[in-house]
Order: structure tokens, then C-alpha cells, then sequence
């Protein structure tokens, strides 16, 4: 538990000395290092927020962040009923008598999906009796517990991408009707979110096309939103001198079980190249679920020995598959940002991506893009690099460029505290005065 400084009706409305460093509270109901962007969006921006010198509490449910960085870590536990290691595991009758535990069993045993809602009321019983902080950074959880607390301090919130995107590409991948409701109910936290989003009156989001799609979908007006991209860690995503990179090998990071990020389009190209090209394969950084449709497509396209899933590797494996890799192919239908695809410009990857959302305002010109779900067009793009070596080369050594000098995380940590001492602003000039002390 946190330790009350101050009344948190009237804490940030004290005049805040310009250039001070800002006391952060970042919430976020998930947290995987590993899979999942909020998990790295949170894990990075931490740390560059630490090293600009603001102090950063990240507050988180499971799975927890991993924080290397100088930001602290107050763990929010749930019931954690999607952990691999006890998938959809019975509570104990003493989990259950705690009511918020109680709604996130009903929740998630009825096909919904209420971590967020959830988190949200753990977060509020976190903070709501004092806390200290100067601004509170919502990532994407958007809770009715997030809402509360937002009329007690200055907030923010970032939204990626707008889950309506997800929710209508999965469903319209279905045949099964009830496949399609299962999914409906699965989603059915967006009602919540599309109510609480205009409560805010600034948010960050990290790209210009996710920028109105948001605002088409949540109907939140243009000047309250702040266009952030994320960055890369070039730390860990480099070139890797030395290493050759093998021709025809292709590599794709994006999640096998999600038609949102169109693997099976990509398993179409690859079997429309693989008769004239025995060198083609296709590497893929995960492992599809044992009852994805991914394994019977794999079979019936007959690509069986030409992908490989790699399971979970470490980032010196993931780093090294990249400087092995001829190409890297970003199939997805939809990104609010795009983050493999800046990964592997990081490392001098070629990348092939599709339009798909905010994709080209990542890519730019130093890749080739083709219109998402069209696996000819895929296919000729990969045919392109795979036949022009020099082409190849210069399009890795452009995206390296264009990442180094637009993407990284210190200058979206930047543009994140300006947004941040904007809305302390204006959460000063808005609040009531005190009341006169006699």
C-alpha cells in the first residue's frame, strides 16, 4: 500500500514549480514483458521517464512488468485465471469471499473478459485515500475505478488502438455463430471503455491513424488527443555484426492466433511462392495454441517443413533470428502502432508490412507495403527482396535510419511530460479553490 502525502482532493492542485520532477503513478492491468504491447510500452517508458529524473510508480496486475529501470513496482494481484501454469484454475471459497474477486470469476467463467474492470476497482481501493502523485497515466485499461480517481487528480490516458477494430475482425472471421457470440461476450468490456475514454480530457495515443479511429469510435473530440510513437529499444533491437543473414529465410513476430495479425495471409504467400523457390522458408517467434486453426492450415497448404515456430526465446535468441533473417513480413490487418515492424528496422531487417492501420507512418519509405489481406501482393513483395539483394540491403540499412532518428523511447518520454504538465495545468486552473481558513 501506498503511503498517503496528501489529501488527494487537493494534492495536484498546488502550484507545480516549472521543471520539477513530476511524481507518476502508471497504471496498467497487464503487464507481460514478452507478449502484448502494454507490457512493453509500460516497461520502456518507465524507464525513460526514470532517466529524464521523475520519479515513476507502476502499478500493475498480472502478468507483472519486468522493471530494470529505477521506477518502483506496487503489484495489484487478481486471480490470474489466464496464467498458463493453472489455465482457468477454481478459486479457493476464501478468494471468493473478497467481491472483486468474485466479479472476475463470474466474469471470465461466463466468457467475458474482466481484467480491466476488475483492475480498476483494485486500483481505486490502492489510491483513493491519499497518494502524492502529480499525475495518474492510464494504459489503455479505461475502468470504471480509473474514472473514480480521475475526478480526484489530474489524468491521462493512452489508448493504442481501439479494441472495436479486434473485437469486428474477429468476429467476421468466424462462421460459427456461436463462435461469433463467444467472441461478442469476450469483448463485451469496449461498453465500459467506450463510456469512460471522454471522461479524459487529454489522451495520448501513437500514431495519427489511430488518432481517428479512436475518435470516430469512442466519439472523443480532436483536441484532446496527443500523437506520442512509441519507441524502440535500440538497446536490445541492433544489427548484429557478423551474422549473415540466410536468403529466403522469412520472419514474423506477430501472434499466430490472432486473425488480426494475418499469419494465415502470410502462410497463403509463402505456399504461392513455395513450388519455384526451395530456399523459402518462414519463421515464426511463438508457438500457436494446440487447437489453433494455424496447424491445420500449415498441413493442408503443405508448408509443413517450411515454418518453424521458435516457442519463447529470450531477446538475445529473438535478436539473433533477426540477423539471420532475409526479410521481415508484418502481415497484420491492423496496427494502432506497429512495433515489430520497428523492431526489425532496429536490426537492419528489410521489412515487407502491409498498410494496415498506422503501419506506413512506421515503415515510411524504407520498406514495402501492400495492402493488408491480399496474399498475391505479399507474395510479389517477398518474390521483390528475395530476387534484389542490393534492394534488400538498402532497405534495411533505411529503416535502421529512420528509427534512430524518429522512434525511440527518450523522445517519446518527452512529448509524454509535456503532455503531462499540460493537463497538471489544466487540472489546476479548473479546480475549485480551497475553502478559506479561518
Amino acid at each position: 500500500m501506498l503511503t498517503p502525502l496528501t489529501d488527494p482532493m487537493h494534492a495536484p492542485v498546488a502550484p507545480l514549480e516549472p521543471g520539477r520532477p513530476l511524481r507518476i503513478a502508471l497504471l496498467s492491468y497487464r503487464g507481460n514483458p514478452h507478449c502484448g504491447g502494454q507490457g512493453v510500452y509500460v516497461r520502456h517508458l518507465s524507464r525513460a521517464l526514470c532517466e529524464l529524473g521523475h520519479h515513476v510508480d507502476v502499478i500493475a496486475g498480472q502478468p507483472y512488468p519486468e522493471l530494470d529501470n529505477g521506477s518502483r513496482l506496487h503489484r495489484l494481484p487478481s486471480l490470474d485465471l489466464y496464467n498458463p501454469d493453472a489455465l482457468f484454475r477454481t478459486p479457493t471459497v476464501r478468494e471468493l469471499c473478497n467481491p472483486i474477486n468474485m466479479v472476475e470469476w463470474v466474469g471470465i467463467s461466463t466468457m467475458g473478459f474482466t481484467e480491466p474492470l476488475t483492475f480498476g476497482m483494485r486500483a481505486y481501493q490502492m489510491l483513493k485515500s491519499g497518494n502524492g502523485y502529480d499525475i495518474l497515466h492510464d494504459n489503455q485499461c479505461l475502468s470504471y475505478g480509473i474514472w473514480a480517481l480521475a475526478r480526484r487528480m489530474p489524468a491521462v490516458a493512452t489508448i493504442h488502438h481501439p479494441i472495436t477494430v479486434d473485437r469486428d475482425l474477429a468476429v467476421r472471421a468466424e462462421t460459427a455463430l456461436w463462435k461469433k457470440f463467444k467472441h461478442l461476450r469476450w469483448y463485451s468490456f469496449i461498453g465500459m471503455q467506450k463510456r469512460v475514454a471522454p471522461i479524459f480530457k487529454r489522451i495520448i495515443t501513437v500514431s495519427e491513424h489511430a488518432r481517428k479511429d479512436i475518435r470516430q469510435e469512442f466519439r472523443i473530440p480532436d483536441r484532446r488527443f496527443s500523437v506520442v510513437p512509441n519507441g524502440i529499444d535500440t538497446r536490445l533491437f541492433h544489427p548484429l555484426p557478423g551474422v549473415q543473414r540466410e536468403p529466403g529465410r522469412l520472419i514474423v513476430t506477430n501472434s499466430a492466433d490472432i486473425a488480426l495479425k494475418g499469419l494465415h495471409i502470410l502462410l497463403h504467400a509463402v505456399a504461392e511462392l513455395a513450388p519455384h523457390r526451395p530456399q523459402l522458408r518462414l519463421v515464426v517467434v511463438g508457438m500457436p495454441k494446440k487447437k489453433s486453426s494455424i496447424h491445420g492450415l500449415i498441413r493442408d497448404l503443405g508448408l509443413g517443413q517450411r515454418v518453424h515456430f521458435t516457442g519463447r526465446i529470450d531477446q538475445e535468441a529473438f535478436v539473433y533470428q533477426y540477423a539471420r533473417a532475409w526479410a521481415a513480413v508484418v502481415p497484420s490487418l491492423y496496427e494502432g502502432f506497429g512495433l515489430p515492424a520497428g523492431e526489425a528496422m532496429a536490426c537492419g531487417v528489410p521489412v515487407i508490412s502491409t498498410t494496415g492501420g498506422a503501419l506506413p507512418e512506421v515503415v515510411g519509405d524504407a520498406g514495402l507495403l501492400v495492402p493488408p489481406g491480399d496474399p498475391h501482393a505479399l507474395a510479389d513483395a517477398i518474390a521483390t527482396l528475395c530476387d534484389n539483394p542490393q534492394r534488400a540491403r538498402a532497405l534495411g540499412q533505411a529503416g535502421y535510419e529512420r528509427v534512430m532518428a524518429q522512434f525511440t523511447w527518450t523522445a517519446a518520454a518527452r512529448k509524454t511530460v509535456a503532455v503531462y504538465r499540460r493537463t497538471i495545468d489544466d487540472y489546476r486552473r479548473l479546480a475549485p479553490p480551497e475553502p478559506a481558513r479561518r
